[in-house]
């Protein structure tokens, strides 16, 4: 399950992202919204919380940049929220970082980028070994 939410400034291209996982039948929740205006920090909250939860196992918040939201995300214990703007980040994050909530922001990226980015981060599976120590080094800071 992926939870969604975006601001206002990227609810269209949150509805683009909701019509690529009903294409490939994943399952998501949509965490909103179509408000405007809206604070991203309660929608980027909302997702994360479901991630943390157990409802869901992944995320994708979107705004005007994607760095609000990930300043929001990675406020919270358990996600590693990472902006993405092209593949190659996407790629290596997931790879690397093992980041679990992909941030995009919709006046950086198109929708077909963005779906590109998406399609990217959804099928890169993290590959552990020598990484899953730095990342468990970067997870330890949340209790400094």
């Amino acid at each position: 399950m992926i939870a969604i939410g975006s601001d206002h400034a990227a609810a269209e291209l949150r509805h683009v992202v909701a019509a690529y996982l009903d294409e490939h039948q994943i399952p998501y929740i949509d965490c909103g919204t179509d408000n405007s205006p809206s604070d991203y920090p309660v929608i980027g909250k909302a997702v994360c919380e479901k991630i943390q939860n157990g409802e869901a196992e992944m995320g994708i918040l979107l705004c005007g940049t994607g760095i609000g939201m990930s300043l929001t995300a990675n406020k919270m214990r358990g996600i590693r929220a990472a902006v993405c703007s092209e593949t190659y980040s996407a790629k290596y994050t997931r790879l690397h970082n093992n980041a679990n909530v992909l941030c995009m922001g919709a006046r950086v990226v198109g929708s077909g980028l963005a779906l590109e980015i998406l399609e990217v981060f959804l099928n890169t599976e993290f590959e552990g070994g020598r990484h899953q120590r730095r990342i468990d080094m970067v997870m330890e800071l949340e209790n400094k």
